[in-house]
């Protein structure tokens, strides 16, 4: 169950305690915010809706709490479901619903995240002649259409064959055509200029240097600023996040050569929660063991949240929203990469099959949330 799944989860909750009189609401959200649980919180994630709908209810939080409790505990899918603090409501998901999300990834591969939710919906864009600006627009474009909508590009002025030829923009963009005879919304763009020409940097590292930052925010271009954007070292984000879906490539290859395939399911022997490797083993850099802090705990709720993601950067049309996710799911799979194959004499199990299934999802997150900005994701690097 995915966190906009569980939200609806929730929302349905809601409204069926208001349809038996048990809640007395006027006006409902059309959803509610489920995330991971902050301190003092338990189970995968936490809501505060008792906290929102305690002064129209008419009711103590904590009551709303308890009355909202006992109807998710009827849900399918979920375990357990904690009242704590004020009122903030901590549900915990069934112990296969890991091994389901990744079923799920795998099964809808590079579209996992796209949905219908704006379809019929025709959305203008309109970019001034800047290469920052058409760049942003096209990934917005992209973006869109992963949510079913129909964007229409138009430009202040044709794109320059550079931006076509190096950065990857659409050669047909129309220019000097009027904004606002279609049927959706109208959406300026107007990022802050690049402070220097980025098509020296090539495709990808332009794209992701311009789209990066949020619009409002100068992009690190120019100078010795543009050599962080092409160094292969940790410190630059998008090598972090193409050497990761490299890595699980990588992995998938080395497995088939031991004999075994990905197959969804517990990530420990003979258990249904999260990966912790066993202490010695090493990073995924290969220089120090791994502890218990050091497990893919945070990789999952990152992948179940990258359709949220998706629907967040095509309604704000933003696409750093996108780049930074993927560089917070590079960054929690890192941890569990040592722990996929088995070590020495170790035979593969159901363990390292799960592990590898894991991996993979999240290198089919990153590749195609990398495809979506425009940008290659490589099997080798």
């Amino acid at each position: 169950m995915t966190p906009v799944e569980l939200s609806r989860t929730v929302l349905h909750a809601v409204r069926r305690a208001v349809d038996e009189g048990e809640l007395a609401v006027a006006v409902l959200p059309e959803r509610f915010v489920v995330a991971p649980p902050g301190p003092g919180g338990c189970g995968d994630y936490a809501t505060n809706v008792a906290l929102q709908l305690a002064r129209p209810a008419g009711q103590p939080a904590p009551a709303v709490a308890e009355l909202l409790r006992a109807r998710l505990l009827r849900t399918d899918g979920i375990s357990d479901v904690v009242v704590t603090g004020p009122g903030f409501l901590n549900i915990s998901l069934d112990g296969d619903a890991d091994a389901r999300l990744v079923r799920d990834i795998l099964r809808a591969g590079l579209r996992y995240g796209h949905s219908d939710t704006l379809a019929g919906q025709t959305v203008e864009l309109h970019a001034a002649h800047d290469a920052r600006a058409v760049v942003l627009m096209d990934a917005v474009a992209r973006v869109l259409r992963s949510q079913g909508a129909r964007p229409r590009l138009t430009c202040a002025g044709p794109p320059e064959d550079a931006w076509v030829r190096i950065l990857g923009v659409p050669s047909d963009i129309p220019s000097d055509i009027p904004v606002g005879t279609g049927t959706g919304t109208d959406a300026p763009l107007r990022p802050v200029p690049a402070p220097a020409d980025p098509t020296p940097l090539g495709r990808d590292a332009a794209r992701w240097a311009l789209l990066l930052p949020a619009p409002h925010d100068r992009p690190h271009i120019g100078d010795s600023q543009s050599e962080q954007h092409l160094a292969q070292r940790e410190t630059n984000p998008l090598f972090r996040v193409r050497y990761a879906h490299a890595r699980t490539r990588a992995l998938l290859r080395n497995a088939a050569d031991l004999g075994f395939t990905p197959e969804p399911g517990p990530l420990t022997p003979g258990g249904d929660g999260p990966l912790t490797p066993e202490p010695g083993s090493l990073t995924a850099e290969g220089d120090g063991p791994v502890t218990a802090d050091g497990d893919a705990q945070g990789l999952l709720p990152l992948l179940a949240d990258h359709p949220r993601v998706l629907a967040a950067t095509a309604a704000h049309r933003a696409p750093d929203r996108l780049a930074r996710h993927l560089v917070a799911v590079a960054d929690a799979l890192a941890p569990l990469l040592p722990s996929v194959l088995p070590l020495g004499d170790e035979k593969p199990s159901a363990a390292h099959r799960a592990r590898l299934a894991l991996a993979e999802a999240a290198g089919t997150v990153l590749a195609g949330g990398l495809s979506l900005l425009g940008i290659d994701a490589p099997e080798h690097l």
